[in-house]
């Protein structure tokens, strides 16, 4: 099948769906070390343990990237 054709199919899925397929592509790329990848696996269930229990707060990236322009402006 074609490049082309499968980004344009690709294109129709939702927003959601079309992380999944990157995400499974990325995977599928190599390079990257299991160690390094369970690390990074394990430090978002460190923080996500955190956020769900209330000791650290999110915040939405748009405050972010205004907070930081604020600051550097």
């Amino acid at each position: 099948m074609d490049a082309v054709l499968i980004e344009k199919e690709a294109l129709k899925l939702t927003l959601q769906e079309r992380a999944l397929l990157a995400d499974h592509l990325l995977q599928t790329l190599g390079g990257e070390d299991d160690r390094v990848m369970k690390a990074w696996a394990d430090e978002a269930e460190r923080r996500l343990g955190l956020f769900l229990s209330g000791e650290i707060e999110a915040f939405d990236g748009k405050s972010v990237v205004d907070s930081l322009r604020k600051g550097l402006g």
